[in-house]
């Protein structure tokens, strides 16, 4: 079960909503919402998987509120403005829902949804990440990852072989789904995987192509590591 809210500024569509999640057994539709910092008020203390988020709304807007909360929670958006859709790419939206929507496009949403939750809930042997990117979940070989680099609220995953993978996502978050001590932090901007390393020399250390400084913040913790 996919426990949900609703945000939305027009009570027609959350009745709409409701109506929909209403036909759909795996989402259980908690409460809806017309105000973001009511909404925010209860997720604070109601965390859900799952957000039906209007993007234009009164005050904050859904991109901005999205930004606020924990990556873990998928989002479908849902908008009458179609120049939002590449704002909701950007934020790595499970779907995008561009009203008025029919029932088989809302379902094909929230079947999105489930197949991420399930994915997430498989056990892989820690042998790779999971992670959300271009409307995609990618499931990345932890042998193959070479480096990866912080940009903002994204990360950058460059990956053996393949073009490099951005996703919305903080450093700290990533490192919560990388295995330990295979990954370490040694800059603000980077986690390295160990394997990967080839040389420390004078505060930056050398994989395959890359040439990484180490963090004043990490130098103690990068030395240890490699004196061992």
């Amino acid at each position: 079960m996919i426990n949900a809210i609703a945000i939305d500024d027009e009570p027609l569509a959350l009745k709409i909503i409701t109506h929909f999640c209403s036909q759909i057994d795996y989402i259980v539709l908690l409460k809806t919402f017309t105000k973001t910092d009511e909404a925010l008020a209860y997720l604070e203390k109601n965390p859900v998987g799952l957000l039906f988020l209007d993007i234009q709304m009164p005050g904050k807007n859904g991109i901005d509120f999205y930004k606020m909360l924990s990556p873990k929670t998928m989002v479908i958006f849902t908008t009458a403005y179609s120049e939002y859709a590449v704002e909701g790419f950007n934020v790595n939206a499970a779907d995008y829902l561009l009203k008025p929507f029919s029932f088989e496009r809302f379902l094909a949403a929230t079947d999105k949804v489930l197949k991420e939750q399930r994915a997430r809930n498989t056990t892989t042997g820690n042998s790779h990440l999971l992670l959300r990117a271009d409307y995609k979940l990618h499931r990345i070989s932890f042998e193959d990852i070479l480096l990866i680099e912080g940009l903002d609220d994204y990360v950058k995953v460059h990956i053996k072989g393949k073009s490099p993978i951005t996703a919305r996502l903080s450093m700290k978050g990533l490192m919560e789904k990388l295995p330990q001590p295979e990954f370490i932090r040694v800059h603000r901007s980077y986690i390295i995987p160990l394997s990967k390393v080839k040389s420390l020399y004078n505060k930056t250390l050398q994989l395959e192509d890359f040439v990484i400084p180490v963090g004043e913040t990490y130098k103690d913790a990068v030395s240890k590591f490699f004196s061992e």
